[in-house]
């Protein structure tokens, strides 16, 4: 293989923002963070808006939202007769 062009693998912390879940894995993304982690070692950390801990299809906690009456607009509109 040619020496230079492969990217970085390496462990990193992705951390879940919204349920304050995180978990270590490897990846080749880049990042300036860092986190410490509970191993004593630092990581570079990566910061996410959902993972499996918080997105409804897995926590089986789905939310209907009716956003501005849209549902309500609808079914006057196509009538529900």
């Amino acid at each position: 293989m040619k020496p230079d062009i492969h990217p970085n693998y390496r462990p990193v912390v992705f951390q879940d923002l919204s349920s304050d879940f995180a978990f270590l894995t490897r990846s080749t993304i880049a990042t300036k963070e860092t986190i410490k982690w509970e191993d004593g070692n630092e990581y570079p950390l990566v910061k996410v808006d959902i993972s499996s801990h918080s997105h409804p299809f897995y926590t089986g906690k789905q939310k209907t939202i009716d956003a501005g009456g849209r549902v309500d607009k609808f079914r006057r509109r196509y009538g529900q007769k």
